[in-house]
């Protein structure tokens, strides 16, 4: 704004009209914001046309624009917190221990050469692993969860362990840029173990306490990891990456280790409860005629879960409910001569086959009493349960089977805690 010198009046050039208003809450005023908000935007595009462009094509070109710019924005953003998660990792494991970052920083014990690796000699698989995945038979379907002699009750016996996770069988998957998103979290975490192991060998000196100054790191690193399993358990490809077996070993790892699994369970409990309810959900809606072989990977990973305790107990308390209620609508099918979801009916004996066994170890073990687990769901899945198998027993004989014996397993745990 200039001034006028003969007069002192403010001299303007191009005035231009300004339209006030007052915002005073509510949704009538939002409404009338944006609209007003709208009309102001149509005017201006009007006005900036270019000449030989309708207004149209002028909109559908700046929406194109704008759309470009937000990816690449989120592209680079999401790439700087991967960045700056990797910072924090490597500072982390710096303050629980100096030493082990200069003695084990090589980059052929990395996450990526794995990736490396995979890509110019591809594992090798069985020929159990090249037919139509439809083979369901003893020996192959369920067979990973294994008795109760196969879960090792005390999280101190590393040597158990190990043996433990070199039996996780293939999973899916593409090796892909998705894989590469499990890299950076399977190392730092497997890294972390590593530093457990020296410590508690004597060979390194650690200071733990620094997991709970920083639980941050860990939380997101594990969630990173639960995230990337999720997604290749949803879209099962066989052959499978050696990176992405590690990550399950690492998982098991990591939940089962006497002092690392106190952190994660303390900070990260929601995201397992997530991730084991997310597996639940993939093996019911799995509907591929070749998913029998992709439920077993799913179905053994719940299985090593289940190797914490404090998991297991959680898991039996997540599949009652489950198996309960598709019992109640195969009941109610079955009564009225209604159609029933048959690939549902067939996913359904996983879950069966996953609770019969944890229910079987905690009888045999006799180490976790019933109480441990949701009461209530047990109270709850055996109402009127005798009922059910009556009425399902000629019909869908194999499933009534199941829930006896869940039933019966259930009654006997209770038998034992009295």
């Amino acid at each position: 704004r200039k001034t006028n010198f003969h007069d002192g009046r403010p001299l303007e050039r191009n005035p231009v009209k300004t339209v006030t208003f007052k915002i005073k809450g509510g949704r009538e005023n939002q409404v009338w914001y944006l609209k007003i908000s709208k009309l102001a935007l149509a005017f201006a595009i009007i006005h900036s046309k270019p000449p030989g462009k309708s207004c149209k094509e002028y909109t559908e070109h700046l929406a194109k624009t704008l759309s470009e710019q937000d990816f690449g924005w989120k592209s680079k953003a999401e790439a700087l917190e991967a960045e700056v998660l990797r910072l924090r990792q490597e500072l982390l494991l710096n303050k629980i221990c100096p030493r082990f970052c200069l003695q084990n920083g090589k980059p052929d014990a990395s996450a990526e050469t794995l990736l490396d690796q995979e890509r110019i000699n591809p594992p090798s698989y069985s020929s159990q692993l090249e037919d139509s995945g439809c083979d369901v038979s003893n020996d192959c379907a369920f067979d990973s969860l294994g008795t109760a002699s196969d879960f090792p009750q005390s999280e101190h016996n590393v040597n158990a362990s190990n043996r433990w996770l070199e039996r996780v069988p293939p999973l899916d998957l593409c090796c892909t840029s998705k894989e590469e998103s499990l890299a950076a979290p399977v190392q730092f975490l497997r890294h972390l173990l590593e530093i457990r192991k020296l410590s508690e060998a004597g060979i390194l000196q650690a200071d733990f306490t620094e997991l709970e100054n920083n639980s941050f790191t860990i939380c997101n690193s594990v969630s990173r990891l639960l995230d990337g399993l999720t997604v290749f358990y949803n879209s099962p490809k066989i052959p499978v990456s050696n990176l992405l077996s590690e990550a399950v070993c690492v998982l098991i790892s990591l939940i089962t280790d006497s002092k690392l699994s106190n952190h994660v369970l303390k900070k990260c409990f929601k995201k397992l409860e997530e991730f084991k309810k997310n597996l639940i959900k993939i093996i019911l809606r799995s509907s591929g005629v070749n998913r029998f072989q992709a439920l077993h990977a799913v179905s053994h990973t719940l299985g090593l879960l289940a190797r914490n305790n404090v998991l297991r107990n959680s898991l039996i308390s997540l599949l009652l409910p489950e198996v309960r209620q598709f019992a109640e609508q195969l009941l109610e099918a079955h009564q009225v001569q209604a159609m029933y979801d048959i690939t549902q009916y067939e996913n359904i004996f996983t879950l069966c086959t996953i609770l019969e066994q944890l229910l079987q170890n905690d009888t045999e073990d006799r180490k976790v009493s019933s109480s441990d687990y949701d009461g209530e769901e047990k109270t709850k899945f055996l109402k009127n349960l005798d009922q059910i198998i009556l009425h399902l027993s000629d019909e869908f004989p194999l499933f009534s089977l199941y829930l006896w014996r869940v039933s019966v397993l259930l009654n006997s745990a209770q038998i034992q805690m009295d």
